[in-house]
């Protein structure tokens, strides 16, 4: 049978059959032996292919076949280092929350995810969240942040989840196709998709006063059929965001106002640090690559995982 993986909780899968129906599906073990680094061989979007084996009075299903995959977000696994996590795949796009503050998302976080969302081909939509608790200085930091990556070529759009507020301009984005929700715990994620299709419920948390942090209520990604045509991965909240497996000279061509300026540079393996003629460092000097950009640009080449987090916007 074929299908498509709803849920994954580590040693089940939720899987929804090409005839509709959900089953409970294990794994057969020689995908464990099969070279995959990644800790989860199955990820929430994958399409597989599976058997139906029935115990004691349960039918249950065995995952036989892992479908290739159009693409995947993947990030360093949190436990094991030298492992990858696949978040979900086959996406046709991503919309990353972003909350100024309760909790802060800081542009390291988000360039790591765009760099990774651009590595695959995933396009990226950021959504600024909470817009309605912002102070007038702190909606001026915002829409700093927006005109920035817009610049880019990334799409922005600022929203108040909890309000409904520029909602439904998410929604038509949404339409026929298959999204992801990311972003760190207490963005809003599971409140938007509450506001996007009332009747899910998903759960939602309220921020740790102590650490300024959202308190994890998605345990693990799970797809949801959407009653307007539309199918969306809730996952849960990301703390930290490690690149994987990327060339140090591959990394500047997935910030796409470094490729684009790239031709320009005296040598063609430029790694913009201290080479001569180079088009990126000019730009910056200019001011017309931002700081923080080159900043977080710098950490990855350099692989500073542990100390990116304590970056500041400007």
């Amino acid at each position: 049978m074929n299908g498509t993986v709803y849920k994954s909780t580590g040693s089940w899968y939720t899987v929804k059959s090409s005839e509709g129906e959900f089953y409970e599906c294990r794994i057969k073990g020689k995908f464990r032996t099969q070279g995959i680094k990644s800790t989860n061989p199955v990820a929430v979007g994958d399409h597989v292919q599976f058997d139906l084996e029935t115990i004691g009075d349960e039918t249950v299903g065995v995952i036989t076949e892992i479908g290739e995959r159009k693409n995947y977000i993947v990030r360093k696994s949190v436990k094991l280092s030298k492992q990858t996590h696949i978040i979900a795949s086959n996406l046709d796009q991503v919309f990353l929350l972003v909350t100024l503050n309760n909790p802060p998302t800081f542009t390291s976080f988000i360039d790591r995810f765009l760099v990774t969302a651009e590595a695959y081909h995933i396009p990226v939509v950021l959504l600024f969240n909470k817009m309605d608790v912002y102070s007038s200085e702190e909606k001026l930091e915002v829409d700093y942040l927006m005109h920035l990556y817009t610049k880019i070529g990334y799409q922005c759009i600022a929203i108040e989840a909890e309000r409904g507020k520029n909602v439904d301009k998410v929604k038509e984005l949404m339409f026929d196709k298959t999204s992801m929700f990311a972003g760190h715990s207490g963005v809003g994620k599971s409140t938007l998709v509450n506001a996007l299709e009332p009747g899910l419920q998903l759960k939602t948390a309220e921020i740790s006063e102590q650490h300024m942090q959202g308190q994890h209520t998605t345990t693990f990604a799970e797809m949801y059929d959407l009653s307007f045509n539309a199918h969306i991965i809730d996952t849960p909240g990301i703390k930290g965001f490690g690149i994987v497996d990327m060339d140090r000279y591959e990394i500047g061509d997935y910030f796409p106002e470094f490729f684009a300026l790239k031709p320009e540079c005296k040598f063609n393996n430029c790694l913009h640090l201290d080479e001569p003629k180079c088009a990126i460092k000019d730009a910056l000097e200019d001011d017309e690559i931002a700081a923080s950009r080159y900043r977080s640009y710098v950490q990855m080449l350099t692989g500073d995982e542990d100390n990116y987090r304590a970056d500041i916007y400007k």
